[in-house]
């Protein structure tokens, strides 16, 4: 088991000196805004969330996704 604790460690390690990121996905970006406008939506439907729909494609937008 501690073999597969050291494998994990050595990709990070490798990685670290070269700063490579990888892409943030769209599904997993401002997930604060995003809870609530579905929870909204589901709730009382798309046409009475326009506030929040907006205020998370705002933040989507800030992160760089075109929207």
């Amino acid at each position: 088991m501690s073999t597969v604790a050291a494998a994990s460690v050595e990709p990070a390690a490798i990685t670290e000196g070269t700063e490579q990121k990888k892409p943030l996905k769209p599904c997993c970006a401002c997930p604060e805004t995003k809870k609530v406008r579905d929870a909204c939506i589901i709730e009382k439907g798309e046409e009475n969330c326009t506030e929040l729909i907006e205020a998370h494609k705002d933040c989507m937008r800030a992160l760089g996704f075109k929207i």
